[in-house]
């Protein structure tokens, strides 16, 4: 949670995430990146925001990927991350569902032996030789 909280002005956040504060605004008017407001209506960036800016200034500066394209990959990481979060989910009913099968399972082996009757080898042969 603290990762989240909105603790540095823009000054300070663009000295950490090492880009002009001007960026910073650029970034917030294209919906970017999304900085808590003080009372005032100051900017208050987090330290998941810093590092969000870190990951901007990577995909523009190194890999040369335009503001289009980093919403893009913004969004597309927001939604594999959502689907992770479903998948890890889906595993635990999963699980859950299995263990509940192999204990019904177990339960009716349990009860089949309960109705199993031995008979006598000659009783057997008796009621064999009826039938033929």
């Amino acid at each position: 949670m603290a990762e989240r909280e909105g603790l540095y002005m823009i000054s300070v956040a663009a000295k950490l995430a090492g880009m002009h504060p001007q960026t910073l605004r650029l970034y917030e008017q294209k919906k970017l990146i999304c900085p808590d407001r003080s009372t005032g209506s100051t900017r208050l960036y987090s330290d998941e925001d810093i590092e969000r800016l870190k990951y901007i200034q990577e995909l523009t500066r190194d890999l040369g990927i335009n503001l289009a394209g980093v919403r893009m990959i913004l969004d597309l990481d927001l939604s594999m991350n959502e689907l992770r979060e479903k998948i890890g989910e889906m595993e635990k009913d999963f699980k859950e569902t299995q263990k509940e099968m192999e204990e019904e399972i177990e339960r009716v082996r349990k009860s089949f032996k309960k109705e199993i009757v031995l008979m006598p080898k000659g009783k057997l042969m008796e009621i064999k030789s009826r039938w033929s």
